[in-house]
């Protein structure tokens, strides 16, 4: 199976700020305005979106009740009054906007919630109380206490009745969407697409189903599924954002360029780069039309990656050319722009075989790295590193891949939302031990990469049933027989469900599990697998791939064994692997079974 590479998140994560709501909630609902910044650069099996989603920044939100501090500015026994809940959520607006810091704001805010709680009208709570419960959250998220925040947000979304008008629909959607936005800062990806399926639908019925705002919420929700790599539903989501901004914008608009790069990436992620390059080319022209000159030399980037992934490599450079070019007038020779344009550069070269060139251009890229202009972020940083790691990879240098993602990880390990970015750079770390030899750092990698994994929602994805299968190879090297075969199958019912059961990562595993099997006693089950195996290549891939008759071979020494002939009915998929097999295994010790493990 091919190596791994880093699952990304968006490197361009703004800082955290503080937005207080307004005294009444009288704004439309909408999400938060997505802008796209810079092209999305090609980095398979995990894309997602470079340009797009934005990381959430708290403007809305709650916290966890707590008792105020010591010196109160007034007695919990006047929290009845029904006008101090606004005057103590004033003082916390206030208090936010002179700078003071967010701690005294945190103790009005929380005891204006306290105030609202308490003079509800006939026990039913109002939108202050939501409204200031937002102002907790946001304040909790801007000092990175993200976990505090997500009680209160539950309580403070349950405070809306949608029924009773707009400004309760725009309070429940507000919450969610902050709930989500708050999620994904801790990156439970599952949890926060849940949050914003539950404001879009909120906002479809308060406004209908083709309003403006309705389409960035789509699009919102799409990046969301693309960083989960849940491309089919993002495809969705993005047609339907391209479908209310052909009625509601004039052609060639910058809305309409942003959800082409994001369609664009979408298709390129599925391999349909043919319709990637049309969106991009449409985009391009948008952009253009605008006057965008740095939005078109970040299009240029993503159109030459496609001319890249079609093997049309004298068009890639060209594109790559004119981006520089842009990029170095605009921003300057040492902009981290220009650096990812030399890493572009630098793949297409060692594809071309200019290997020569290929180190120069990141040598180059590493040297602005390593001395970043004001301004770049971590996340710049460490996505760079990755993407060289990987090119030094090729270049069979393991070790210095590895220096690369250590920094990279090192640079990302304590920032909010990165959990996934971090989970990809420790898969790619496990690849790189296991290479070298180092068994055991390789699976203490891979499991800490799995944890992430499964805790972002990502546990459905293609590449977690890719790291699932690399870290049963690296159990199999250390002898963690049980272990190694419990990967197997769960990475089996993944890639089966996400790739299909001829995929080539699917029938990688499937050789793995068997062979594992074997080395188990289970010969019988081994056979299964194998006679499954041979029958797709038979019947839908072909013969002529040289697995082929390694197979063969494979499955009629364990058939001599067992002492049968092969059985051309092979079971159905449903009986092929039983996790309950009551199969008694072997008491003896059992030579390595005589087929070998794939990666």
């Amino acid at each position: 199976m091919p190596g791994l590479v880093s699952v990304k998140t968006p490197p361009d994560a703004p800082p955290l700020r503080i937005t207080v709501p307004d005294d009444q909630p009288h704004t439309p609902i909408r999400p938060q305005t997505i802008r796209s910044n810079s092209p999305a650069t090609r980095r398979p099996p995990s894309p997602s979106p470079s340009t797009s989603r934005a990381k959430p920044s708290p403007d809305r939100g709650s916290a966890r009740k707590k008792s105020p501090p010591e010196k109160n500015l007034l007695n919990e026994s006047s929290l009845d009054n029904p006008d101090l809940g606004p005057f103590l959520l004033k003082l916390a607006r206030d208090t936010i906007a002179s700078g003071e810091g967010p701690g005294k704001a945190l103790d009005y805010a929380l005891r204006a919630s306290k105030s609202f709680e308490k003079c509800a009208v006939d026990g039913e709570p109002s939108l202050d109380l939501a409204m200031s419960l937002h102002v907790v959250a946001a304040i909790y998220c801007s000092l990175g206490k993200f976990e505090e925040a997500v009680p209160v947000l539950e309580r403070a979304i349950k405070v809306p009745e949608v029924e009773k008008g707009a400004d309760h629909a725009l309070a429940a959607f507000s919450g969610y969407m902050q709930l989500g936005d708050t999620h994904s800062m801790l990156g439970q990806l599952d949890r926060s697409i849940e949050c914003y399926k539950e404001g879009l639908k909120i906002q479809m019925d308060a406004l209908g189903d083709n309003d403006p705002r309705v389409a960035e919420t789509c699009r919102y929700l799409a990046e969301a599924h693309v960083q989960a790599m849940q491309f089919n539903e993002a495809d969705n989501l993005c047609k339907k954002t391209l479908e209310i901004h052909r009625v509601h914008s004039p052609p060639a608009s910058l809305e309409e360029a942003a959800d082409r790069r994001l369609m664009a990436l979408i298709c390129e992620a599925k391999g349909d780069y043919e319709a990637a390059l049309e969106h991009l080319v449409l985009a391009s022209m948008a952009m253009i039309a605008n006057g965008q000159e740095n939005e078109v030399a970040a299009i240029d980037v993503s159109i030459g990656n496609i001319y890249s992934s079609l093997s049309r490599f004298d068009e890639a450079v060209f594109s790559y050319q004119k981006a520089l070019t842009v990029f170095k007038s605009s921003k300057g020779d040492n902009h981290p722009s220009v650096a990812s344009v030399f890493v572009r550069l630098a793949d297409l070269y060692y594809k071309t075989g200019k290997l020569r060139e290929s180190r120069s251009y990141c040598e180059n890229a590493l040297r602005i790295y390593a001395k970043p202009v004001p301004g770049t972020t971590s996340e710049e940083i460490a996505s760079g590193m990755t993407e060289i790691s990987a090119i030094y990879e090729l270049f069979n240098e393991p070790e210095e891949a590895l220096k690369l993602l250590q920094k990279a990880m090192k640079l990302l390990e304590d920032k909010p939302g990165q959990h996934s970015t971090v989970a990809g750079i420790e898969a790619r770390m496990g690849v790189m031990y296991y290479m070298v030899g180092r068994y055991e750092v390789s699976r203490s990698s891979f499991e800490s990469a799995v944890a992430k994994l499964r805790a972002s929602g990502e546990r459905k994805s293609a590449f977690f049933g890719v790291v699932l299968n690399q870290m049963g190879l690296a159990c199999v090297q250390l002898f963690k027989i049980d272990e190694a075969a419990e990967l197997f199958e769960e990475a089996r019912e993944i890639l089966e469900q996400e790739c299909g059961p001829c995929h080539q990562d699917t029938l990688g595993v499937y050789s793995n599990l068997a062979a594992t099997y074997d080395a188990m006693g289970r010969i019988e089950d081994a056979i299964e697998i194998l006679e499954y195996v041979l029958k797709l290549r038979e019947e839908k891939l072909g013969t002529a791939n040289p697995d082929f008759d390694d197979e063969k071979k494979r499955l009629a020494e364990l058939l001599k064994e067992a002492g049968r002939s092969r059985n051309k009915k092979a079971k159905s998929l449903e009986n092929l692997i039983d996790p309950n097999s009551k199969r008694t295994k072997k008491e003896t010790s059992k030579k390595w079974s005589a087929f070998g493990f794939r990666g």
